[in-house]
């Protein structure tokens, strides 16, 4: 088979993935190793052995460990300690709850859980806390997804472990910590936003509005248990290891939650069943299909046709389109994962900064998960009340909708323009 009918096959099959695993609530990691089969084995006939070297060992190993871990911490109810804990803290005024809900969804995902898995915590008890104190359930909800997506990007977080593996798989040198800090900001500054535009002004001029920020029959809880603390300790300790020694996540957290569950049979039972492995085999799916293009000189193609363009910047504001429209509608995981392999030869090129465009592309495929389409969005639609689901559906899919269109163009200003 001519390389140009590869090419086009093998963009076509990746819209196909995407398009039919979106319409069919089909696994897209699962597509993609279909489609690894059909065009790698039967058309270019590669053996099983090629097949398979693009499949990512070291990021299955990752993504394993971390959401095993967290699997424990939930199991053990840590995460749900540790959340009541920081309500506690609130100085009973409603103007503090937004920003109180914000502080609590980022928690579980700078720890390592999964975007859907931390709005899944939060969002029912900030929705029933809005409801009770009078506020506006759509607010609430955007600052419960916003805050999730602030930790998006946690050198313990799946999402952090996609883009940060892609570009050392890619051979590019990228700022985890740049990613981290500007990810936070820009989260914090559509915080602002939301706060502003859904009544934060009036509620700052209120002197009342007292309330209890703890569940009934929650107001005091005993000390934290020796598997809790423990649990707690392991991840403080991950995340110094990881940050300060540079050493692998996925093993460390995969034995601190052997560890766990060993020393602690009985409440840590089942934390195994919470690893995400759907999302494992989205990611590794993509990504081994990615590397069959790779490796037929698709990807380089794709490179070198946004090249031709004979505009960087304009490569990078497309790039950030693209990954903020099929982002809204599909899995953040896996579009990040085929955009940064598919943007790698690009960036090789040098007419932007590495870590300014990956930063510009993440914001652009994460911040969109504002969308109802989402699972983070559809949670929150989901846990509103009878009377007020439309309203929030309406409210987050109007946010969504300024998300695709102003994410990239802000954020590839921001962060390649004048980054």
């Amino acid at each position: 088979m001519s390389s140009g009918w590869f090419h086009a096959l093998g963009i076509f099959g990746l819209a196909f993935i995407f398009v039919v695993g979106t319409w069919r609530a089909i696994n897209l990691g699962a597509l993609s190793l279909v489609m690894v089969f059909l065009l790698g084995g039967l058309l270019m006939r590669e053996d099983l052995a090629m097949l398979w070297r693009g499949f990512p060992i070291d990021l299955l190993i990752l993504l394993v460990g971390v959401t095993y871990l967290f699997g424990v911490a939930a199991a053990n109810g840590t995460v749900e300690r540790l959340v009541s804990a920081a309500s506690r803290r609130v100085e009973h005024r409603r103007v503090w709850i937004p920003w109180i809900v914000f502080l609590l969804a980022a928690m579980p995902t700078m720890a390592g859980a999964l975007g859907s898995a931390a709005a899944a915590l939060v969002a029912p008890i900030a929705l029933r806390l809005a409801e009770r104190c009078s506020l506006d359930r759509r607010m609430i909800g955007l600052m419960v997804l916003h805050g999730v997506a602030s930790g998006n990007f946690s050198p313990l977080n799946p999402l952090g472990i996609i883009v940060i593996q892609g570009t050392e798989r890619a051979g590019l040198e990228l700022s985890a910590g740049a990613l981290f800090v500007a990810n936070i900001a820009y989260n914090v500054l559509l915080g602002v936003v939301i706060f502003l535009w859904f009544g934060g002004l009036r509620l700052a001029r209120e002197n009342a509005g007292r309330f209890s920020a703890v569940p009934a029959g929650r107001e005091s809880q005993s000390p934290l248990r020796a598997d809790q603390v423990c649990t707690v300790m392991s991840l403080v300790a991950i995340t110094i290891a990881a940050l300060a020694f540079d050493l692998n996540i996925g093993i460390l957290a995969m034995t601190a939650a052997v560890c766990l569950q060993l020393t602690f049979r009985r409440t840590s039972a089942g934390g195994e069943r919470k690893i995400a492995w759907d999302v494992v085999l989205l990611v590794c799916g993509i990504v081994t299909y990615v590397a069959l293009l790779q490796r037929h000189g698709t990807v380089d193609m794709i490179g070198d046709s946004i090249a031709a363009l004979d505009s960087p910047l304009l490569g990078a504001l497309l790039i950030c389109a693209v990954g903020a429209t099929t982002s809204a509608f599909a899995s953040s995981a896996g579009i990040l994962g085929a955009m940064i392999l598919l943007a790698a030869p690009f960036m090789l090129q040098g007419g932007v900064g590495v870590t300014g465009f990956v930063i510009a592309l993440a914001i652009s495929s994460t911040v969109v998960d504002s969308s109802p389409f989402s699972t983070a969005g559809a949670l929150v639609v989901a846990n509103a009340s009878e009377g007020e689901r439309e309203n929030v559906y309406r409210g987050l899919l109007a946010w969504a909708g300024l998300m695709v269109l102003s994410a990239p163009l802000l954020s590839w200003l921001l962060f390649v323009v004048l980054g």
